[in-house]
């Protein structure tokens, strides 16, 4: 198993979206993640901040996987990717120094 990260930015149009809608897509987003943890795949997911903790920086997504096409595949169902309301671009992590990353159970 690897680990990936997924990066992502809102595009121009979903920033014109009302805070309201945006906020449905992204608790679209959240039950997905939510889901994938239940059925045993390690995802984790959240938003960057700048020095002031306001949002905008972007968002991660880090997902445990067999394959880059694995998680390719598993990324693609995102709703906020489905809804074209980001960019983003999936890479493999390879770590070479360090503790160990992440640990789980479900390994």
């Amino acid at each position: 198993m690897a680990w990936f990260i997924k990066t992502e930015f809102f595009t121009p149009q979903a920033k014109d979206l009302s805070l309201e809608i945006r906020r449905s897509h992204i608790a679209r987003h959240r039950l997905w993640v939510s889901e994938l943890n239940k059925q045993g795949i390690i995802a984790l997911s959240g938003y960057l901040v700048d020095e002031n903790h306001v949002p905008g920086g972007g968002g991660l997504l880090i997902l445990k996987a067999d394959s880059y096409s694995i998680a390719k595949s598993i990324i693609k169902n995102d709703p906020i990717i489905l809804a074209e309301l980001v960019t983003w671009e999936l890479h493999e992590f390879i770590q070479i120094i360090g503790p160990p990353i992440i640990e789980s159970q479900r390994g």
